[in-house]
């Protein structure tokens, strides 16, 4: 039998290296806490039951309820803590740009479109960059522990409207944190889930 389920990845960078978009408290707090509790209550619940061998993908495709809300959150902030750097790319390039500029007719709008349906988000949850199986590229809303998983769909970026995600750091100032985090996302992390071959 496993001792051990999941665990928690260490970051790919030091936990003030974000600021000031995202600080060092709140590092300790939404990565170091939060997602910790996530990956906890996980292994918790799927230990000696059919979750158990099961891809973290495959439990949030299959499951609902507490197993889903904390594999799906155990997943979500991972994914989104893996696409940011302190030394982002400011733009995208490549297959994405062009899918981006195709899509939603640049770059600059594509941002303020993203944005904006974070902070229409009512309440809690994610706003994501997801594609299909061709290539097309969506912005969607998820509340809660929603993911694009779940619709078959590919997630490329995703921003965190849990308040949790900017309050140390923003207080309510939802749309002034989501417009911050452009600064630090890493475009050839995202580009690299852009994969349709």
């Amino acid at each position: 039998m496993k001792t051990t389920l999941y665990s928690q990845p260490a970051l790919p960078y030091a936990n003030d290296a974000l600021a000031p978009v995202i600080s060092a408290e709140t590092i300790d707090y939404h990565y170091g806490k939060h997602e910790k509790a996530y990956i906890d209550n996980l292994n918790k619940l799927i230990a000696g039951t059919e979750y158990e061998d099961m891809a973290l993908e495959d439990i949030i495709r299959k499951s609902e309820g507490g197993l889903f809300n904390n594999a799906s959150q155990a997943w979500n902030h991972i994914f989104y803590f893996f696409t940011f750097s302190p030394d982002g790319a400011s733009e995208p390039s490549g297959e994405l740009r062009k899918a981006i500029d195709l899509q939603f007719g640049s770059f600059e709008n594509f941002k303020k479109e993203f944005v904006d349906a974070g902070v229409k988000l009512f309440g809690s949850g994610w706003v994501w960059l997801a594609c299909d199986e061709d290539g097309k590229l969506m912005i969607i809303q998820k509340q809660n522990a929603g993911n694009p998983l779940t619709d078959g769909l590919i997630p490329l970026l995703t921003f965190d409207v849990w308040e949790h995600a900017y309050y140390i750091d923003y207080k309510n100032r939802r749309a002034e944190a989501l417009e911050k985090l452009w600064d630090i996302v890493d475009w050839d992390v995202v580009s690299s889930r852009y994969d349709i071959d």
